[in-house]
């Protein structure tokens, strides 16, 4: 069954690479979801607003806030590791970041373990059990090729499913050489479903720059980030970026306006009456009609 399922998403990526809209029903529009951070004129998170601060448009048109949730909410991170043959003298310190990752969420939130090469594996279902989280982590065996953008897809088709904040965390150090699907369509099912996604490229990935460029544009319009792991002492920094912007991000939702075809649209979302505040979210997406 899940095989079926991932058949039929290589079918739709294919079709949105191509500029295809997908065959999907029309009879209503899922509530656009979009995660933010706020930041003070200092560079510092604002933590402490409210629902009714946030004003969000959809190509220009202002949209009611249908739920709102806090930074103090938990959130669900789906840690996706590369595991191919290439990352094997990286994977001991791949593993052990990771397990210091871990430790740095709350109780509140849930995690949960993939890992990929030429096929996805879901090694811990979501959690909030960080020992479990990590026996995970320990598990994992490298070997084989590269499908980062397949398994990039089904994670973000997967998550789409859950309620609340969710995220994805994916590790790699190589080239994608073995997908059905390109970054084209994994970039536009990206920008539809708006699930924030951090990269964190090292090994034989830092030679790639148009990897490295995709991966970076990626993040950017999912309001995620990419970072690059060239020596192991930057480790550390990286993970608590990473640890901080996901534990003070708001996500908010909205009903859009009447929507009849799947072009893009332009979201503006701003924080009233905060003099110097800069919000950072995504700034578009392009619709699912069903």
């Amino acid at each position: 069954m899940r095989r079926l399922a991932f058949l039929v998403l290589m079918a739709s990526s294919a079709m949105l690479a191509s500029g295809q809209d997908l065959p999907l029903f029309r009879a209503e529009v899922h509530l656009v979801e979009v995660y933010a951070k706020v930041f003070d004129r200092h560079g510092k998170y604002m933590t402490n607003l409210a629902k009714d601060q946030f004003e969000i448009r959809d190509n220009g048109e202002l949209c009611t806030v249908e739920s709102f949730e806090p930074v103090t909410t938990g959130f669900s991170c789906a840690i996706m590791m590369d595991r191919t043959g290439s990352i094997l003298a990286t994977l001991p310190t791949i593993k052990n970041s990771i397990i210091q990752f871990i430790d740095a969420f709350r109780e509140e939130d849930s995690l949960a373990i993939y890992d990929f090469n030429v096929r996805l594996r879901k090694v811990q279902d979501f959690t909030q059990n960080k020992g479990a989280a990590k026996q995970a982590v320990l598990r994992a065996i490298a070997g084989g090729a590269t499908a980062l953008f397949d398994s990039v897809s089904e994670v973000l088709l997967e998550l789409s499913a859950r309620k609340g904040k969710k995220v994805i965390v994916a590790f790699t150090d190589g080239q994608d050489n073995s997908s059905f699907i390109n970054s084209a369509a994994v970039m536009r099912r990206a920008k539809s479903l708006g699930i924030p996604l951090y990269f964190v490229a090292l090994g034989e990935a830092l030679k790639e720059p148009k990897l490295l460029e995709t991966l970076k544009e990626m993040s950017e319009a999912t309001s995620g980030a990419a970072y690059k792991i060239e020596k192991p002492s930057a480790v550390n920094k990286v993970f608590g970026n990473i640890s901080r912007d996901l534990q003070n991000s708001y996500l908010l939702t909205y009903v859009p306006p009447t929507i009849r075809d799947a072009k893009w649209r332009t979201i503006q979302l701003t924080a009233r009456g905060l003099k110097g505040a800069k919000v950072i979210a995504r700034e578009g997406y392009f619709p699912i009609l069903k």
